[in-house]
């Protein structure tokens, strides 16, 4: 499958290119005369070719087109190759197809044949009955009735019938002889050439046996749900207000189509340029989105528009448009390239999803920063930790992780990350506190060292894949789930300076090797202030309710160009648009990556680490994790209250039982103190103290300590405890 690097160009990623007629390219055409070297030039003036001078009257004729000489299909190996095989694979079904379909096609085919003989017996009839003889005698037989005394005209009356009747018995004969011939010949021979004879004599029956309409084979391809013309266009587009009606008979301008309509997969392609002198533009276009697919008779999540930039061949008046057959968002989540693979580097395009037409997108993450939002229950999550998952197979990747929900869609990582805050309680905050301090205290030390590298080490100041190895520099994978939590959990003053350090971070980080992901649901004023979204480069949105909610999340404005999440309904889990720049966006189903997979990919990151010297911070010292890599079970309750104690050394019993139930409230809903011991004592912890103190206040409570010394000793050994 064609591979699709989401990027700057993003306003080609409905691959149309490979309909569209080549366009002349803009740029000076290449030239078989050169102009003589003592041509005179002067160092303001550039050179010119011989060939481009006005004076030239052969330049039309002398220059090389910048046109592709082979069409799309044949222009690589691969392409080639790609067609052959879907030209195979084809064929076979259709062999399969009408295969199973042989026996209804012999019966047809006897019928045929059946009417064949009719019709051709009715056609021979004529002559076998001598009916050319039989119009002279019914023409004699009038006259002689007429004129009874003529003798002359009674013998030739005579004459005539018994030439007819001569001829009647040698057809009929010759017509019996032949087929007693053929009966015996047919009982006579093999029955190989009993089938080709039957074979000869049934196939031109048949033929003769068909009608106008009568087709032998059945439709292989299921009739088209939507059609499509330049007629149909025109009419849309007309109704959108976006071209001029005529006057009287004249239906008034029309767009000019440079390619189709055409069908094109699962739907109709076309590219047109809309008339001059109506004052509409492409823009106009892509904003009536709504109404056109209204008019077109489909569902507006069915068409998928965009401008062609100059760089195509494009002008600010020509729109891609791809009409889908049925909702091309629904089905079957694809799954995960992350799945199956055992390493990954983040320096490379990461696999995200696919677009309308099957075509795989791809996210380049160096150098950016990352924003996802939308509804909850629809995907955003999940979409967020495929970037996050590519990560966990570059073992060079060292990851920071908080979750404002504390939920369990991030515990695994606590295999792998560095640093991992659970959660937006005030110990969780003040976790994130530190944490952001710690990356903006390394993002400094980083740019200090980049600066003293001399330039053949590191020519543009930024983080490489030669200076991460050769320094010991990973790639720094910023992750934060439910922003919104942290901010309104926060005094305003702790607000300011989170965000603050945040927007560092995003805005200078990249070129230190920092990839912010950040997600939040509807980012409000409130939860997530603009200066931090602004920043953002990459932006994807699954459903929300409104327009206003699109534009917040993937930025103002981009839903009257077409980027608009608010589309998308509540069937479409895991999709969602994704903007890559100012007038770069597509709509994306996200590959599928569940929680066991996930977990999985978290203890494969963790043992590339091992191997590779990276395993650094909280992973290295987490006994949970350890225990995990190591084959050994740890009672749930062991772990889950460790998860819950993350960033405490001592909890009161009543907040460590909300911790659980938060954790998990199926398992833990119902739990209360005396349930709680009895559960930790079963599981082998031994409480030094039943009280613990905090903040000056003393209550019955736990210490981690005696919580981690239930898990075997081997474990506490290898994470340094």
């Amino acid at each position: 499958m064609t591979e699709l690097a989401v990027g700057a160009d993003m306003g080609t990623l409905h691959h149309l290119d490979d309909h569209r007629p080549a366009q002349p390219s803009t740029a000076a055409p290449v030239s078989l005369v050169k102009e003589p070297a003592d041509a005179p030039t002067t160092p303001d003036e550039p050179r010119v070719e011989a060939v481009d001078r006005a004076d030239n009257p052969l330049a039309d004729w002398l220059t090389v087109p910048d046109v592709p000489v082979l069409p799309v299909w044949a222009r690589s190996a691969a392409s080639v190759k790609a067609n052959a095989a879907a030209l195979v694979r084809l064929s076979w079904w259709h062999t399969r197809y009408h295969g199973l379909r042989t026996p209804k096609y012999l019966v047809k085919t006897v019928l045929l044949a059946a009417r064949g003989f009719f019709r051709a017996t009715v056609g021979l009839w004529p002559t076998l009955s001598a009916q050319d003889h039989s119009a002279a005698v019914k023409a004699l037989r009038a006259q002689v009735k007429a004129r009874p005394e003529d003798v002359d005209l009674a013998t030739r009356l005579q004459m005539a019938h018994a030439e007819r009747t001569r001829t009647r018995r040698w057809r009929f004969g010759a017509a019996a002889v032949g087929v007693a011939s053929a009966a015996i010949g047919f009982m006579l021979v093999d029955p190989v050439v009993q089938a080709g004879m039957a074979t000869a004599v049934i196939t031109p029956l048949a033929y003769l046996g068909r009608g106008k309409e009568t087709r032998l084979l059945d439709q292989a391809a299921p009739p088209l749900r939507v059609d499509m013309s330049a007629q149909q266009l025109n009419d849309a587009l007309r109704a959108a207000g976006l071209l001029k009606s005529g006057k009287g008979d004249d239906e008034g301008p029309r767009v000019s189509c440079s390619m189709g309509p055409v069908r094109d997969g699962r739907g109709w392609a076309v590219i047109f340029d809309l008339p001059r002198g109506g004052g509409k533009t492409a823009s106009d276009v892509l904003a009536k989105r709504e109404v056109i697919a209204q008019e077109l008779g489909v569902d507006e999540i069915q068409v998928i528009m965009s401008r062609v930039r100059a760089a195509k061949g494009g002008n600010a008046g020509r729109v891609s448009m791809w009409v889908a057959d049925d909702d091309p968002y629904l089905g079957t989540p694809n799954p995960s390239p992350f799945e199956t693979a055992e390493r990954f580097s983040i320096w490379e395009p990461v696999p995200f999803g696919q677009d309308a037409r099957g075509v795989r997108v791809n996210i380049p993450v160096m150098w950016q920063s990352m924003f996802f939002g939308g509804l909850p229950r629809r995907g955003k999550t999940f979409s967020q930790r495929l970037l996050t998952a590519a990560g966990l197979l570059d073992a060079y990747v060292r990851h920071y992780v908080a979750d404002g929900k504390g939920g369990a869609d991030w515990m695994p990582m606590k295999a792998v990350a560095h640093r991992l805050v659970m959660g937006a309680e005030d110990d969780a905050i003040e976790a994130l506190k530190a944490m952001l301090a710690e990356l903006l205290t390394e993002m400094e030390r980083r740019f200090a060292l980049l600066r003293d590298l001399p330039t053949s080490v590191c020519p543009e100041g930024k983080l490489t894949p030669d200076i991460v190895a050769k320094y010991n520099l990973p790639v720094i994978f910023v992750t934060i789930d439910e922003l919104q939590e942290y901010f309104t959990a926060m005094e305003k003053e702790d607000r300011d300076q989170v965000i603050n350090d945040l927007c560092r971070i995003a805005r200078r980080g990249p070129a230190a090797g920092f990839i912010s992901n950040f997600a939040s649901q509807r980012p409000d004023a409130e939860s997530v202030p603009a200066k931090l979204r602004e920043i953002i480069t990459i932006r994807y949105s699954t459903q929300v309710v409104d327009r206003t909610s699109s534009d917040m999340v993937l930025g103002k404005g981009k839903a009257a160009q077409g980027a608009d999440a608010s589309v998308l309904s509540e069937e479409h889990k895991g999709v969602g648009v994704l903007v890559t720049g100012p007038a770069s966006y597509v709509t994306v189903r996200a590959d599928y990556l569940d929680g066991p997979t996930f977990a999985a990919l978290c203890r494969k990151g963790r043992t590339l680490r091992e191997a590779a010297g990276q395993l650094t911070g909280e992973a290295a010292g987490d006994v949970t994790a350890a225990a995990d890599a190591a084959g050994i079970t740890v009672p749930a309750i062991v772990s889950d209250a460790l998860e819950v104690m993350r960033h405490s050394p001592r909890m009161f019993t009543t907040d460590l039982i909300n911790g659980l139930v938060n954790l998990d409230e199926d398992v833990y809903g119902d739990f209360n103190a005396e349930q709680l011991a009895a559960e930790l004592e079963a599981a082998g912890v031994k409480r030094t103290s039943k009280q613990v103190k905090i903040s000056g206040a003393n209550g019955a409570g736990y210490q981690r300590r005696d919580i981690e010394a239930a898990v075997p000793a081997e474990i506490l050994l290898s994470t340094g405890r």
